[in-house]
């Protein structure tokens, strides 16, 4: 890494800050007024065309700023990096669901890859005015305000996000709600992987576990997590970028206890 990287990586922290607001701002006022069809990618997969307007927004702002950097979005194909070029990871409305059903609990999620570390990671919540902000080695924000995981060390006085999606099939899930419970912790589900993510470094959740989630849903709210002070499951193993993979990010104190209890292969206390 050169001299100049860690200041760049500030520009690129303040850049996604920005972007994610203004998109957010612009996802906030097509939710007031419904000016969307609601179609499906596949059975609960929602999709609203601002899903696609508001990724093309953030993917042009970012190439305006930085045009030397990749891009991977969930609705589009996404660009490849140039020399020293970094990768953005982009979900522009993570809760697409809840937009469309008119339930006011979404964001965007903004993250910024370099090699094999994430390097930044925004996600704001435009209904709220809530923006998270981390960056690797810097700590984790929100509002500007530094953040920590909780300090439960008991999984039986815990709340755990149990998230859901197709790809896992309904007898994974429901196993794994029903490890989860039988601690004697809280299982939840509201709907949006990387704010329920955001809310375990934030100390609102003590723990978030799916089966399979994919790189743009959780990358920003992971190093957040990580940066304030929890702990993350090694998401990127296995072209985890490409492909998703297993997560488990929680509370230091209940690590242990949720792994077991979350039994996914390939994660080992």
């Amino acid at each position: 890494m050169t001299d100049a990287a860690p200041a760049l990586m500030d520009m690129r922290l303040l850049a996604a800050q920005a972007i994610a607001r203004e998109a957010g701002a612009k996802a906030r006022r097509r939710f007031l007024d419904r000016s969307f069809t609601v179609a499906f990618k596949a059975r609960q997969d929602y999709l609203t065309e601002v899903d696609g307007e508001t990724e093309a927004f953030i993917a042009e702002r970012l190439a305006r700023i930085f045009p030397q950097d990749g891009f991977i979005g969930e609705e589009s194909s996404g660009k490849p990096a140039g020399e020293g070029g970094a990768v953005w990871v982009v979900d522009p409305i993570d809760g697409t669901a809840n937009f469309a059903r008119g339930v006011p609990h979404f964001c965007v999620s903004i993250a910024c890859t370099a090699g094999t570390e994430v390097e930044v990671g925004v996600i704001y919540n435009p209904m709220l005015d809530e923006m998270f902000a981390a960056k690797r080695g810097g700590g984790a924000r929100l509002n500007g305000a530094p953040i920590s995981a909780s300090p439960v060390d008991e999984l039986a006085n815990a709340a755990i996000e149990v998230g859901w999606n197709s790809r896992a099939g309904f007898e994974q899930y429901v196993g794994l709600l029903e490890r989860v419970a039988s601690t004697g912790a809280s299982p939840s589900r509201t709907g949006s992987g990387a704010l329920a993510i955001a809310y375990v470094a934030a100390g609102r959740l003590d723990g978030f576990v799916e089966h399979h989630i994919n790189a743009w849903d959780c990358l920003a709210a992971n190093l957040m997590v990580s940066e304030a002070g929890g702990y993350v499951s090694d998401f990127l193993s296995g072209d985890g970028l490409a492909k998703g993979n297993a997560l488990i990010a929680c509370a230091l104190g209940i690590k242990h206890a949720l792994i077991a209890a979350a039994a996914f292969e390939g994660i080992a206390e």
